[in-house]
């Protein structure tokens, strides 16, 4: 697979909205007990947390200077994707951080990693697999739900449902809308992404996720939200 073909050949498609889906005692009846307190709702998780990353020239430069990236960088050197990271203006990366790898199994990241043919191509997909070849920031995320086209072909699926928990597929966005100079986005995640037709998915399968929720229902296209 040529990464040139694939970004060549990705274009961008509108967000589409998924739809969702008392006892008496003696002679006098005693006062009805108070009502039980509802139980407590548990906290929300919280988001990991990285050091803030601040923007540089383009894409693959800010990922250095960060220094949160460097397994995200090393796949990138080794499949020929950095020069596109560096050159090409106006694209956004979803990228996962160190520890965003190292949570995938020891057996499978070294698999990925491994410098040889096979490895490289499946390594290139995954990573083309987080390349949107527009510019995406938060703002048309917020409030939309449904497939985005990637550099690789297969759609990611973005939930801006709730704004304060910006999803791509199973993984949060734990640092938002990192502006390059030259137009690039970065939104750091903490998952690495995996399409659906990778040797890889059913292994890194994630857990099925609960019903949405009714204001996911009414989530807008990003058309729709000003896209």
């Amino acid at each position: 697979m040529h990464l040139t073909r694939l970004l060549t050949t990705a274009t961008a498609a509108a967000l589409i909205a998924c739809p969702v889906i008392a006892v008496a005692a003696g002679d006098a009846p005693a006062a009805a007990p108070p009502a039980a307190a509802a139980p407590a709702a548990p906290p929300a998780a919280a988001l990991p947390s990285i050091p803030k990353i601040a923007g540089g020239p383009d894409i693959y430069s800010t990922l250095k200077a960060s220094g949160q990236f460097t397994i995200l960088l090393q796949a990138a050197d080794q499949t020929g994707l950095a020069p596109y990271l560096q050159k090409y203006p106006n694209f956004t990366l979803f990228a996962p951080t160190d520890d965003a790898f190292k949570a995938l199994p020891p057996d499978v990241l070294a698999k990925l990693m491994a410098k040889d043919d096979a490895s490289a191509n499946q390594l290139q997909r995954i990573l083309a697999y987080h390349l949107v070849t527009i510019q995406l920031d938060s703002s048309k995320i917020k409030g939309t739900k449904g497939p985005l086209p990637t550099a690789e072909k297969q759609p990611l699926q973005i939930d801006g449902s709730n704004p304060e928990d910006l999803l791509v597929n199973n993984a949060d966005i734990i640092q938002a809308d990192v502006r390059t100079t030259n137009g690039g986005i970065i939104h750091a995640i903490d998952k690495v992404l995996i399409p659906a037709d990778s040797p890889y998915a059913a292994t890194l399968k994630p857990a099925s996720s609960t019903a949405p929720s009714a204001s996911a229902a009414s989530a807008p296209t990003l058309a729709s939200a000003g896209g």
